[in-house]
């Protein structure tokens, strides 16, 4: 279970950033971004259930905010993304950092893998990254109903998650 799994990734964590990616113009490829928002405005909300839990809406070019990552220096960095996985749409899963070169994710430029690759050579960060399977990835598309549930179901998840740490 993803909750389970999440709790276990961050346990003993010192610094927790997620790294919120991609286009708010292709449909369900929005899935990051909408929680960076959702997630930012949880976390100023509630800022004593967050400690050291940042959030970024990385767009379409999360290579552009590695120097950020660099100077945070996160203990634990976790991507969000739209990621073709065949399941059904709205559907969450971990994809742990060896397994993401499998996957088709997002539609940024860089592959999240080589990102990885170069965060791991200035970085001892855990990093994993939490996967919305897509409905639609058109362009000017609409966000499906199912990405909005799944949507709803990881924020829950995570609110959990930080509300009630213990594993």
């Amino acid at each position: 279970m993803l909750e389970q799994e999440l709790k276990k990734f961050i346990q003993n964590h010192e610094n927790i950033m997620f790294l919120c990616i991609g286009n708010e113009m292709r449909g369900d490829d929005a899935a990051g971004p909408i929680i960076a928002e959702k997630l930012g405005h949880e976390i100023r909300s509630h800022p004593d259930k967050y400690p050291k839990v940042s959030v970024v809406n990385a767009g379409t070019v999360p290579e552009n905010y590695t120097g950020m990552i660099r100077s945070k220096q996160p203990s634990h960095i976790i991507f969000v993304d739209a990621v073709e996985m065949g399941l059904d749409p709205g559907s969450l899963r971990l994809v742990h950092q060896d397994e993401i070169a499998n996957y088709s994710v997002s539609t940024h430029a860089m592959p999240l893998s080589f990102m990885i690759k170069y965060l791991k050579s200035f970085s001892d960060a855990e990093i994993i990254l939490i996967g919305i399977q897509p409905k639609t990835l058109e362009m000017f598309g609409e966000i499906s109903e199912e990405l909005e549930n799944g949507i709803e179901s990881l924020m829950i998840k995570l609110i959990m998650i930080f509300q009630c740490p213990d594993p």
